[in-house]
């Protein structure tokens, strides 16, 4: 009835087009929020397939997650509660994120015999969320440095994220961040990798790709900038979201469609029920403006999306139920892209992708 195609070849694809594009040393694929919808096993094991040499995501429970599934790569979990318990990340070689002298010493704690905590300091650069506040750069670091000594502790990594606002904001970011690094060398740190940039720095901004680059929603083949799409990056669009018409219904001129009745029909015309709603991540801001096809026509949504289901109002075009209903995929099949819903809903490509919710297959091809 309802269902998001992952097309893995993709992934895979994407990964290598952008590994190829940056050269780096290493090659950080993000992964976390079930990989931004697509399903963070097998995207995980995509994007190691088209050269990732590492992985990231959000939580601990995340990256434990991989671990379960068999997947052995370098994992890096960053963002953490004050209720984080690291002991099973390190057990599990989970290298942690690193934002708080707190979090410095949590990890230490987790450490056992033969087995240090291994993580990368977060420094903050101006993007005003987690991190390393500049004027704690130096206690950290020595005391960073004092547990390396000790044994219990092991600073694999240096690391930052830009605000995207602009490249001169971008570059002003990194040469913070030099400084930062600057600062760890003289407070006797050796990290193996330093990284800042995500998929747009990674493609713009050459100066930020240092030993790593991290990616995220340039592996789905989604592009992160305004001016250039997927096709124009050299991506392709790795989820298609459909559903099959549930119910036809011809209807006589002026008749209301869905709650509110915001759309009424423009002569006699035929409705078509999409089996879809915003509990499974369809927005409702994109009603009346949502683009579906529908046997090789394109249609926009007929009045508001409800929690399962919106209509579509097709007029006079044939329709029956059954018929497969595409909403986003890759243009170069004829279909919408997920840019277009993000512009019909008045956000971004990113999140429509990401709301995809549990109700919805997730099938891989």
């Amino acid at each position: 009835m309802r269902q998001a195609l992952i097309d893995l070849d993709a992934i895979t694809h994407n990964t290598r087009t952008l590994r190829e594009l940056t050269g780096t040393r290493e090659f950080i694929a993000v992964v976390k929020a079930d990989a931004y919808g697509h399903g963070a096993v097998p995207a995980a094991r995509a994007a190691l397939a088209g050269g990732a040499t590492r992985l990231g995501v959000a939580d601990v429970e995340e990256a434990l997650a991989l671990r379960t599934a068999g997947v052995d790569a370098p994992i890096m979990a960053w963002l953490h509660g004050p209720e984080t318990e690291f002991s099973d990340a390190v057990a599990q070689d989970v290298q942690l994120g690193i934002s708080s002298l707190r979090q410095l010493r949590d990890a230490a704690r987790a450490a056992t015999p033969g087995r240090p905590a291994v993580v990368h300091l977060k420094l903050e650069t101006g993007l005003a969320r987690n991190g390393l506040a500049p004027q704690d750069w130096s206690a950290v670091f020595g005391e960073a440095a004092a547990l390396e000594r000790e044994g219990v502790l092991r600073v694999d990594g240096l690391f930052s994220h830009l605000s995207n606002t602009s490249l001169e904001d971008d570059r002003v970011q990194l040469r913070r961040f030099e400084v930062g690094v600057a600062a760890a060398h003289g407070a006797g740190l050796t990290p193996s990798v330093t990284h800042i940039a995500a998929t747009a720095a990674a493609i713009d901004l050459p100066e930020a790709r240092l030993d790593a680059v991290r990616v995220g929603i340039g592996l789905y083949g989604l592009s992160p900038f305004e001016d250039r799409d997927a096709a124009d990056l050299g991506l392709r669009p790795a989820m298609t979201l459909r559903a099959r018409v549930a119910a036809v219904r011809r209807v006589p001129d002026g008749h209301g469609v869905s709650y509110g009745y915001t759309h009424r029909t423009d002569g006699d015309s035929t409705l078509a029920l999409v089996p879809l709603g915003y509990a499974d991540g369809v927005p409702r801001q994109a009603s009346g403006a949502g683009p579906v096809v529908i046997r090789g026509e394109r249609f926009r949504v007929g009045g508001r999306i409800a929690m399962d289901q919106f209509v579509v109002d097709v007029g006079d075009h044939p329709v029956e139920v059954g018929d497969e209903v595409v909403l986003f995929g890759d243009p170069a099949a004829g279909v919408p892209s997920a840019t277009e819903w993000a512009d019909a809903a008045g956000t971004i490509n990113y999140e429509i992708v990401t709301r995809i919710g549990a109700r919805v297959p997730r099938v891989a091809r």
